[in-house]
């Protein structure tokens, strides 16, 4: 019981307390730093998801992209050369032929 109140004693033992918890912030400040959250590992890390994700994107993105333009390219040509009708007007006019009801 001594011990515990002994001046030195405590001051030693917060010494030791402070120097772990300043090597445990630097630990958390560098996975914070290198974007893994706490707890967690390399594999969770927002900075691996956020890349993998902007790959699966820009993957997407050119093949979408490219079908895209082959459509364009392929209703511009069917276009040119083949009379192809007006959808906007047959739309309208079947909507109004559902509007008027049976004949």
């Amino acid at each position: 019981m001594a011990n515990d109140k002994d001046p030195l004693k405590q001051l030693k033992d917060l010494t030791q307390l402070k120097s772990q918890l300043e090597e445990i912030q630097k630990r958390v400040e560098q996975e914070v730093s290198a974007g893994i959250p706490q707890g967690g590992s390399v594999v969770g890390s927002p900075l691996l998801k956020g890349f993998v994700a902007g790959y699966v994107v820009a993957k997407l993105r050119s093949s979408a992209i490219l079908g895209l333009l082959l459509g364009t390219l392929t209703g511009v040509y069917a276009a040119q050369n083949y009379q192809v009708p007006n959808i906007e007007m047959t739309i309208r006019e079947y909507m109004n032929s559902l509007k008027k009801g049976p004949k």
